[in-house]
């Protein structure tokens, strides 16, 4: 399985997982589904965060994580999946409020925006159960532990 992944650092955030992790977590969540897929990950602070939700998703303030889902001109065949922007004070805030390891909760976030640009949705309680099982079963063969299940510190 060949994915490309383009991770660019707009934090100053100086606790950030490097981009071989960001590399191997991304490429878990596609498994064979996207042979030769490209997907950019854009690692932002507060500001820039609430920009884009307030923009895109009518959202006030930063959040942990956005997909954004490339959608390719009629005809034209394209690898590209998307972008996931991942906000880094808002990944190490919930992970310690969550009593969870900063690097976990990273793997968590690239995993779930992942899984968003591959088309999977949590909007209802039979996609949300879905997910989450994918979500878990991704993270447990990279190492990590539910998380949806309280406490993981791995």
């Amino acid at each position: 399985m060949t994915l490309e992944v383009n991770v660019q650092i707009a934090s100053e955030e100086d606790d950030l997982p490097d981009p071989e992790s960001i590399r191997a977590w991304a490429t878990a969540a596609v498994g064979d589904v996207r042979d030769g897929a490209e997907l950019t990950v854009r690692i932002v602070d507060e500001a820039e965060s609430a920009h884009l939700n307030s923009r895109y998703r009518s959202n006030t303030g930063p959040t942990n994580v956005l997909s954004f889902s490339f959608d390719s001109p009629p005809g034209a065949e394209v690898s590209i999946l998307g972008d996931i922007v991942v906000c880094a004070p808002v990944v190490r805030h919930e992970a310690n409020e969550q009593s969870k390891s900063v690097n976990a909760h990273w793997a968590h976030m690239i995993v779930h925006g992942t899984l968003h640009l591959l088309g999977h949705t949590h909007d209802g309680d039979v996609d949300a159960e879905a997910m989450e099982a994918m979500e878990a079963r991704i993270l447990a063969g990279l190492g990590f532990g539910n998380p949806y299940e309280s406490s993981d510190l791995s």
